[in-house]
């Protein structure tokens, strides 16, 4: 088995698990085909239903640290206030052997009252926790959204780095290779001190832009820049393209067998058939 195929599959698990979808999971924040998504995921990877099973367990312990358990002297003075005295729901002129009699039948109702009452305190204390709670996960979904969007943001970043670096070894590659001609176009009247590097290799085809050190005005939204080769007095389109800045690389362009010169026009925003004379902005001979 390709090692590296490995590494890019460990690597690719470590990224999903640290995304924070599966802390949403188990929040239950996600929509019906995420949630189908992180199931799946639970199947076929060994790592990613033991993640799961890790963060159900630590919102657990974390349920239960935030649980608000009423002292002693609280209970006590709570059942201490709704206590109710047998004398006091004994008629007046009630004999004692007639009182022993009601406060006996009255024995099962009292007892009701206090598991009433006790249940309204455990109610209470529950609801207080079930809050603390409720506010606690909203927190660490706060936390987890902003995970989620410094993680993607990273991500992003680290993509753009490749690209640039792949983009200079590419460059790297092309200078090194004897194969490749560098051709040189110098500004005219259109384009006074404008340059720009084509590279060409007859073998391969292969013809691209030096966007390093391309120097040309930057075009409007209604125009771009074409790059013709002219081969035995005749112009071949070999694609468009814009002045952005100072970009690292080459800009690939249509492949092309033979040339005697190159030369960049300026057309409207996709390209002309022939080219605009006019509008000649540089040209360099091979």
């Amino acid at each position: 088995m390709n090692y590296v195929n490995i590494l890019n599959k460990l690597e690719n698990i470590k990224s999903y698990i640290e995304s924070g979808i599966l802390e949403l999971y188990v929040l239950g924040d996600l929509a019906a085909d995420e949630t189908s998504e992180v199931e799946a995921m639970s199947k076929l990877h060994p790592e990613v239903k033991a993640e799961l099973e890790q963060i159900e367990i630590d919102l657990g312990n974390l349920a239960e640290s935030l649980q608000v358990i009423p002292s002693d002297n609280v209970k006590a003075g709570f059942f201490n206030a709704i206590t109710f005295s047998d004398e006091e729901i004994i008629a007046p002129g009630t004999s004692k052997q007639e009182a022993k009699v009601v406060a006996i039948s009255q024995r099962p109702t009292n007892f009701y009252k206090y598991a009433f009452a006790a249940s309204l305190a455990l109610l209470a204390v529950s609801i207080i926790a079930l809050i603390n709670i409720n506010n606690s996960l909203n927190n660490s979904k706060q936390q987890i959204i902003a995970l989620q969007s410094s993680n993607q943001n990273f991500a992003n970043k680290v993509n753009y780095l490749d690209q640039e670096a792949i983009k200079t070894a590419s460059a790297l590659d092309i200078y090194s290779n004897t194969d490749y001609k560098m051709v040189k176009l110098e500004g005219t009247a259109n384009a006074k001190g404008a340059k720009i590097i084509v590279a060409f290799n007859s073998k391969t085809q292969k013809v691209g832009l030096d966007l390093k050190t391309m120097n040309i005005p930057k075009t409007d939204s209604e125009h771009q820049y074409q790059l013709w080769a002219l081969v035995d007095g005749k112009p071949v389109d070999l694609g468009v393209f814009d002045m952005d800045g100072n970009p690292i690389g080459f800009k690939e362009m249509k492949n092309i067998g033979q040339a005697q010169t190159f030369a960049v026009t300026l057309e409207p925003r996709g390209g002309s058939i022939n080219p605009t004379l006019e509008k000649l902005m540089v040209i360099g001979n091979i």
